[in-house]
């Protein structure tokens, strides 16, 4: 070959290769991340799975895991990297302050990514029964989701709020829906988006009544735990309620660990929060999945990819 001819085919070969370094690039994830959920009847399950396959159509993959709740992801997403979770926040207070569920262990490398929907608790138990209070449900068989897991610790601060020992059930909240159905425990207690999927099941399917606490319960139950705050459910939420439900209630974040490469947590969050429609694109419990709610965290550090978003943005945190 010639220097000219070979001078020429240099030049072409390089211009190739700068049009190929210069081309757009699919968002990707260098290490697939594990997405902590809950279980069968949650609404933090089919919330991630709808992040997931929302995040699909971007180029990103995650791995959706059952677990037991917010205590095991905040517990597993502390221990690894490359873990994200869904967290109810006042649970992740117990776990950065090491109180509650995490008494002697702070868990001190979670960090927030993105706001999901704010969470409140409510009972259903069927009409027949009688109960219509929290008071009602002393030494009553009360399913409160899986053992150890933030509905069952909350219910404990309300029974002691009410002065009350109920039975304890646990297990996955579809089968304990079930079980109120079948009368084989008297009430379903849960936390949740609203109208919480679990409650809405016995009150479809059945004469049944949804309520929570009285407004001495709410104070008392505030009084000890901080991260929340008192609510109220509007009449008609639930087939069957004529009257306002008071409560607590506080926000759901996903969170992850301070060691999730920034790249890839900025990935997430942008996605995420960049949805037109969340109610529609991700789930019909995301409407609350805005960058605006990202204020709503009193409790985590953000993580700084996520960070970099809310900056770009144009997002004020706390």
């Amino acid at each position: 070959m010639s220097l000219t001819r070979r001078h020429r085919f240099c030049g072409l070969l390089l211009l190739a290769l700068s049009a190929t370094s210069t081309a757009p690039a699919t968002a990707q994830m260098p290490t697939q991340v594990t997405f902590m959920t809950a279980g069968d009847g949650s609404a933090f399950l089919p919330y991630g799975q709808g992040v997931a396959a929302y995040l699909a159509t971007k180029g990103l993959q995650l791995e959706v895991r059952k677990s037991g709740g917010s205590n095991e992801n905040l517990s597993a997403v502390d221990a690894s990297p490359m873990t994200i979770g869904t967290a109810f926040m006042a649970s992740a207070y117990e776990a950065v302050s090491g109180t509650g569920f995490s008494a002697g262990h702070k868990h001190e490398n979670l960090r927030a990514l993105f706001p999901m929907y704010e969470t409140s608790f409510q009972v259903a138990a069927l009409r027949k029964s009688g109960l219509h209070s929290l008071a009602d449900l002393d030494g009553k068989k009360v399913g409160v989701g899986p053992a150890k897991g933030p509905a069952e610790g909350f219910f404990r601060a309300a029974a002691d709020a009410a002065h009350i020992k109920p039975v304890i059930v646990n297990g996955d909240p579809a089968a304990l829906s079930r079980l109120v159905l079948n009368g084989e425990i008297d009430a379903l207690w849960q936390g949740a988006v609203v109208p919480i999927p679990s409650l809405v099941e016995v009150a479809n399917q059945a004469d049944a009544i949804v309520f929570g606490l009285s407004e001495a319960e709410v104070a008392a139950v505030l009084g000890k735990l901080p991260a929340l705050s008192a609510t109220t459910i509007p009449p008609g939420t639930y087939k069957g309620q004529t009257a306002e439900i008071k409560s607590f209630s506080a926000w759901n974040f996903v969170v992850a660990n301070k060691d999730l490469p920034a790249d890839t947590a900025y990935a997430i969050t942008k996605a995420v929060l960049s949805a037109a429609d969340p109610k529609s694109q991700i789930y019909p419990t995301a409407a609350g999945t805005r960058a605006a709610n990202a204020a709503n965290d009193r409790i985590l550090r953000f993580h700084p990819g996520a960070m970099r978003f809310y900056r770009e943005a144009g997002i004020a945190l706390p």
